[in-house]
């Protein structure tokens, strides 16, 4: 009598795809007409074909030709390089209207890095933010209809403070922040507000009057 073999391992393309992946992906369609990477034709016949795959091979085939546009959910897709804000025994900053990437690394050697999304352009439903973080302090300030999700940072003698959690409003972006801090500190929040007749006072400081 032969003896049966246990099956081989499965190659992560075969698995079987959810309606939540298939939805996940027309939404990225949906964004790529945005940018105007596809017509509406493409998007028509993309679609038929996200909402019959079976695979994540056949669902990923509908995003590969997209630059910058990738379904995390799904093993095998093509991501774009991270943008790195590097500091070492110094600071960087970013604030006003600056035009945030879909993947940032945030690398930081004793030193300060804060990012301040609240005014910034962000075309993507999600950013992912990879921290390495060893000695020093990053801070994070949300915008208000953004959510975070900070669950697998790894802390060892350090900390982290997650004051963003809610859900996303409609059209917010969702943070999926991951990596290590060692013997330092990653704050993420949303500014508050002041209000005084019709002088307006954030916190980090920023005045404004109504017009």
């Amino acid at each position: 009598m032969t003896e049966a073999r246990p099956p081989g391992p499965i190659d992560p393309r075969d698995l079987r795809v959810s309606d939540a992946e298939r939805e996940h992906v027309i939404t990225v369609l949906q964004k790529a007409i945005g940018h105007g990477l596809i017509n509406l034709d493409e998007f028509t016949t993309r679609t038929d074909i996200a909402l019959a795959a079976r695979t994540r091979s056949e669902l990923n085939g509908v995003l590969v030709d997209l630059p910058g546009v990738v379904n995390r959910d799904l093993p095998g897709a093509v991501a774009s390089r991270p943008v790195e804000f590097r500091s070492t025994m110094s600071s960087v900053k970013r604030n006003g209207n600056w035009v945030v990437p879909q993947d940032i690394l945030i690398r930081n050697r004793m030193g300060s890095t804060d990012l301040d999304f609240t005014e910034a352009v962000i075309d993507h439903a999600e950013v992912r933010v990879e921290v390495d973080v060893a000695g020093g302090s990053v801070e994070l300030l949300m915008p208000e209809s953004a959510s975070v999700d900070a669950d697998d940072v790894q802390v060892t003698a350090g900390s982290v403070t997650n004051k963003v959690r809610g859900g996303a409003r409609l059209g917010g972006t969702h943070f999926v922040i991951v990596g290590t801090v060692t013997a330092g500190s990653l704050t993420i929040r949303r500014p508050t507000y002041v209000r005084i007749g019709s002088l307006t006072i954030r916190r980090p400081w920023k005045v404004s009057w109504d017009n």
